[in-house]
């Protein structure tokens, strides 16, 4: 897949570009700043500006590595345009992302390196993470709330570098899902996530620059999902 430029600068949500391809309903860009959905982040929301005109983002859809934008309608767009991702909605995803990946480094660190099978963000600001723990004890991962916070209050920062496909599978603790990776960029290139001095993992999603910067985390619920998975559900206070 193409190396998203939101992937190296979330923060930014407007761009201007210029449509290279068109077709009825949808438009390939030059650039744009959308994070089209993956590995259990939902994907952005956001608009198309033109002179004189203004369109909603319905979807996103890839073909051969490039990412086509779909709108509403079944207008086709020339030109030059101006994209922009919604700000609430890209915030709430950054900061479930983030906080997920606080909640799987204290799992892996303290259930003997329990690997993830399943990842889920919410629009109303809860999100769940499924982990191979067939004998866990359901208080031991409750008590990982003041931890969670704890680490929010750090305000520790979160950066992302790129390692080859080689480097990603012979660090240990790097790939994390029991049954999927994210997809390598066009230069065979895997992106990764760390937060300073507690994790650092593979992902392709759009995070804080800081822990700090996301609201106080919830542990609302945990689930027995079959013999060895584990579902733990988190909620952002006052979302």
């Amino acid at each position: 897949m193409t190396r998203l430029f939101c992937q190296d600068k979330s923060e930014i949500l407007t761009l201007d570009a210029t449509v290279v391809r068109t077709r009825p309903g949808a438009v390939l860009l030059s650039t744009h700043p959308f994070y089209p959905g993956g590995g259990g982040q939902l994907p952005d929301r956001g608009v198309l500006r033109w002179q004189g005109g203004e369109v909603p983002v319905t979807g996103f859809s890839e073909e051969g590595g490039a990412v086509w934008i779909e709108v509403a309608g079944s207008m086709e767009i020339a030109g030059d345009v101006q994209v922009a991702a919604d700000p609430v909605f890209r915030q709430l995803m950054r900061e479930l992302h983030t906080d997920l990946h606080i909640l799987n480094a204290l799992v892996f660190r303290d259930f003997d390196g329990a690997l993830v099978t399943g990842v889920q963000m919410n629009e109303d600001g809860t999100a769940r993470i499924d982990f191979d723990l067939p004998d866990a004890d359901n208080d031991r991962l409750r008590a990982l709330e003041p931890e969670l916070n704890d680490v929010v209050a750090q305000n520790l920062a979160v950066e992302t570098s790129y390692v080859s496909m080689t480097a990603a599978h012979a660090e240990k603790g790097l790939l994390r899902s029991r049954s999927v990776a994210p997809p390598p960029s066009s230069e065979g290139l895997i992106r990764i996530v760390e937060i300073a001095g507690l994790d650092r993992q593979a992902c392709g999603g759009t995070h804080l620059h800081s822990t700090g910067a996301s609201r106080p985390i919830r542990i609302l619920k945990i689930e027995n999902k079959g013999r060895s998975n584990r579902r733990v559900r988190i909620g952002l206070q006052g979302a």
